[in-house]
């Protein structure tokens, strides 16, 4: 079955953006970097879903309308336990709030619970990461959001990859 999730991805400058942070944290921390094409910000991990379930997963994101928004990302900390090293916003941006708490609603009523865990915004900049690291970012990377995906997660002879299955713009603010 394939692990199925909803992200935000950023844009090749925001990729660009945040590969010295990448390359940084890897080696202070002794972690393995993300591959920048893997960057990404998870809204919702669904796990491992039939491949029946997609096309109601896209049926459903479709009817979810949220804004486009600025998210900041002004802080590299680290999760001991897992050995990840991310990059987060310091304060969680209204527009991200509603995306996410709007498509976790919006699967809830198609039976996928959300999780227990309170929502955690982070791009994942380092795993296996050797020992802790914390600082801010200046400048931010900014990050003009302005649309959300459902992605697969797809084991490689390199390592694991992303394939979008589709794709959906959020609407400009009026």
């Amino acid at each position: 079955m394939p692990r199925l999730f909803f992200a935000l991805r950023p844009d090749a400058s925001e990729r660009a953006a945040l590969a010295d942070q990448v390359a940084e944290v890897g080696r202070l921390t002794s972690g393995r970097p993300i591959p920048l094409e893997n960057l990404h910000l998870t809204l919702v991990f669904l796990g491992e879903r039939p491949e029946s379930l997609v096309p109601v997963l896209q049926d459903t994101a479709a009817r979810v309308r949220s804004e486009r928004f600025r998210l900041d990302l002004d802080v590299i900390d680290t999760w001991r336990k897992p050995g990840i090293a991310w990059a987060g916003p310091s304060a969680m941006p209204p527009g991200l709030q509603t995306l996410q708490s709007d498509l976790a609603a919006a699967l809830a009523l198609i039976g996928i619970a959300p999780e227990e865990r309170p929502y955690a915004a982070h791009v994942t900049l380092v795993r296996k990461a050797q020992m802790g690291y914390s600082r801010p970012i200046t400048p931010s990377v900014r990050w003009f959001v302005r649309d959300f995906v459902l992605f697969v997660s797809e084991s490689t002879r390199a390592g694991v990859a992303y394939r979008e299955l589709a794709c959906w713009p959020l609407v400009s603010a009026t």
